[in-house]
Formats: C-alpha cells, structure tokens, sequence
C-alpha cells in the first residue's frame, strides 16, 4: 500500500505546544502582508517622487474609496478560510473542501468582474460624494478605474490565499507576493520614470502584478496533490459551502465595507484641509497601514486556530490561543507605534520632501499611529469571535462604535474652525469603544460555551 506523503507546508494546530506554531503560521503572513504594503507604497513613494504632490494627493486619497467596493468580496475569503480550516480540523472531509475551494475561486472570477464593472462605472460619483479637491479628480479618476480592471486578480489571489492558510500554510503566498510584488516596483519605476506615465503608470502596474500573484496562485493550487488541489473543470456553486462561507463571510465583508464608508467619510472631512493635508494624510495613513496589517496576522491566527480547534472539539485550547494571540499583538504594536511616533518625520520624508507635507504626515501619524495597538488588541477579538463560527456581533459591535461613531463625529464637527487633528481623534477613542465592548463579549461567549458543554456532559450521563 502506497504511503500518503505528509504534507510539509500545514500546521497542526489541533496538538502540542502553541506558542512557536502561532508563530510559525504569523510571521510568514506578517511578512506577505508588510511586502504586499511596501509594493502598494511604490506606487505612492513612485509618484511623490518622480510625479509631484498632487499626482501623491491623487492616488493616497482614492484608498478609502478602493476599499469601498472590493472589502465585500475579499471579506468572503474569511468564510473561506473558516470553513475549510473547520473541515481540516474535524478530517475526513476531502469533498467537503474542493467543493469549498471550487466554489470560493468561482465567487471570485465572477463576483470580481462585475464589482470591477460597477467600480469603474460609479468612481466619478463616489469621488464627487467625498469631495475629491478638484486639481487632484482627474488624476485619481484615471487611477480608481484602471485599478478596477484587476478586481478579479485582488478577488482570486485573496481567496487562493486563505485557503492555503486554512491548512497552516503561510509560506506559498509570501513566496508569490514576493516575486508580484518585485514585479510591481519594476513596473512602477518603468512607466513613471521611463515612459512619464504617472499615476495611469502606477495603476497599469499594480493590475499586471495582481494578475501575476493570482496566476501563481492558481498554479500552485492545481498542481497540489492534496485536499487543496484545484482544476478549472471543477468550477462550481456548491450551495452548502456557499452558504457556510457567505454566513461567515458575508457579515465580515460588511463590516469591511461600513469600515471603509466610515473612513470615505473621514476622508471628506480631511479633504476639506486642502490638497497638502491630504498628501500628508496619505503617507500617514499608508504608513499606518503597516502597523496594522502587521499585527492583523494574529487575528488570522487566533480565527485560523480557533475555527481548526471548534472542529476537532479541542475547546480547551481557546483561551491559550487567544492569550498568546493577544500577547504578540502587544508587544509587536507597542514596538511599532513607538517606531512611528520617534522616526515620524523620516518616514514622511520618504514619500515626499515637501516640509509642509511633511509636517501634515507628522501630526497624523503622532494623532493616530501612535495609538493603533488598541485596534490590533480589538482585531485578535474579532477573528476569535468569527473563528467560533459567530458573523454578526462584530459587525454589530464596530457598526456602532466604529460606522456610527466617526459619522457622527464627523457630521457635527466644525472643519472651519477645528484643526484636522480633532477629525484623527476619532480613530482612537472608536478603537477604544470597539475593543472594551468585544473584550466583553468574549468572556460572555467563553462563559456560555463552557456552561453549554457542561449541561450536555451531565445529560449524556
């Protein structure tokens, strides 16, 4: 009888000691996510540059409106993600997760073509709603539209991704973000140095790239043997894992989406300061960013363990995961928030010389950067709770203090006679709503899972 081969790249995350493998699964997605930024900078770095400070206001103010529209679909890959990581963890459910598979990639090939067709339609509007400074319109116009042709690539790469991860493997996607990601600063330097294209460069650039990352991806996947092995004659809608994946993911792309409107909001608050506050906001903002996705690996870790150990009924597990989960986060956030408050003005000066943009980027970054270990505390929550197979209550919980909150704020503050700092102060004091009110309802949820188990226990005997 033929010995299956083991397969190098997965996790047990159901068995031994967690410290070293949450860390094993964290660092290469930590590693992904501050390369797929820093190749996202280029474009803004490239354009500050070598383009000027409108071409950098231009493309740093359409990210909130980007993240608008493709948060929803990209937010189903955390259903896929859970699902197939809930499959992995119960074993012997190999149909189960090519049907989940299939049907994810199916989701993102169709669903990404036409959000990218609505994209381009609706970005005039959007960018009219969020009062877009009109020298730097039609730049960020030409932008936010060739941007939308790579939708299908953002949608396959992503879910490609969360896939491998669900199985631990953390690895392969670095390795194909790497070479995309190269591919895309090459491109940026071409078009904007060489060919005086500037911010229709640095667009045309970024889709050739993400089309690169999603054929990778696809490569790698069909040529596995395992599980995980894909073939394009088996597209398919599965209805069960559709439903799984869409009650999960659905929930967690909306709350992306009221995330990023409530952002789209701040947004035209910030644009009411003129275009060089909004250049120094997007290099802020685009710095924050790492931060953040930084520490986001272990909301992946503490959903992708959790869901795995739901599956295998391994519940005594939870609250080490999360503990160590939390534990990273802080101590990762508090070392890069010090970073970004101390080396503020050399960071700034990296996406523009500009002593004015500068000192707009400076009084972001010590406004909001400095705080954003709250939001990573408030993320591992959130993957926790979505890990349990729970949807809505985070979506509840940063609809009101995230969504409402900020748009509240916003509608009510004067920007004419109020410094564009009392707009970033919004971001903290939400962060700190969000975090204390899912801190709450963990221990609740902890409470009640524990006391569900133990009235079965005593039914059974």
């Amino acid at each position: 009888m033929k010995k299956k081969k083991t397969d190098k790249t997965a996790i047990d995350m159901t068995n031994g000691p967690l410290a070293r493998k949450i860390l094993l699964f964290s660092l290469p997605l930590m590693a992904t996510n501050v390369l797929q930024l820093l190749f996202n900078a280029a474009d803004i770095i490239v354009v500050g540059r070598f383009a000027g400070h409108t071409s950098l206001a231009a493309v740093g103010s359409t990210a909130s409106v980007i993240n608008l529209f493709i948060t929803l679909l990209v937010g189903i890959s955390v259903g896929v993600n859970v699902v197939i990581a809930r499959y992995i963890g119960e074993t012997g459910r190999s149909k189960e997760i090519s049907r989940a598979l299939h049907t994810s990639i199916t989701i993102a090939l169709i669903g990404g073509a036409v959000l990218g067709a609505i994209g381009i339609l609706s970005s005039g509007l959007v960018l009219d709603l969020i009062s877009t400074p009109k020298d730097i319109k039609p730049l960020a116009l030409v932008y936010v539209r060739i941007y939308y042709i790579g939708t299908p690539f953002v949608m396959i790469y992503n879910y490609g991704a969360s896939a491998l991860r669900a199985k631990g493997d953390t690895k392969r996607p670095l390795l194909f973000m790497l070479v995309s990601g190269t591919l895309n600063v090459c491109l940026n330097l071409f078009f904007v140095i060489c060919m005086h294209m500037a911010v229709s460069g640095v667009a045309i650039a970024t889709v050739i790239s993400q089309g690169v990352s999603a054929v990778l991806i696809l490569r790698y996947l069909s040529r596995s043997d395992g599980d995980l092995h894909f073939s394009f004659s088996k597209l398919c809608f599965d209805r069960r894992s559709m439903y799984s994946m869409m009650r999960i993911g659905i929930p967690a792309g909306a709350q992306g989406c009221l995330f990023s409107l409530s952002n789209v909001v701040i947004q035209s608050g910030i644009n009411a300061y003129g275009g060089i506050i909004v250049a120094g906001c997007a290099a802020g903002e685009n710095i924050e960013s790492f931060i953040y996705f930084a520490m986001n690996s272990f909301h992946h870790a503490a959903q992708t363990f959790i869901s795995q150990n739901i599956g295998a009924a391994k519940y005594d597990r939870i609250t080490r995961i999360i503990r160590m989960c939390l534990v990273y986060t802080l101590i990762l956030g508090a070392i890069l928030c010090s970073a970004a408050g101390f080396f503020a003005p050399q960071l700034i000066s990296i996406y523009n010389s500009d002593p004015a943009v500068i000192s707009a980027g400076v009084q972001r970054l010590m406004t909001v950067a400095v705080l954003y270990v709250i939001f990573g505390v408030a993320d591992v929550f959130i993957g926790a709770i979505r890990g349990y197979g729970i949807p809505i209550v985070p979506v509840v919980i940063n609809l009101i203090g995230t969504c409402v909150f900020r748009l509240l704020w916003v509608t009510f503050l004067d920007t004419s006679s109020h410094g564009v700092q009392w707009v970033y102060a919004s971001y903290p004091i939400s962060w700190i709503i969000v975090a204390s009110t899912l801190a709450i309802y963990w221990i609740h949820l902890r409470r009640k899972e524990k006391k569900e188990r133990f009235v079965n226990t005593e039914s059974k005997c």
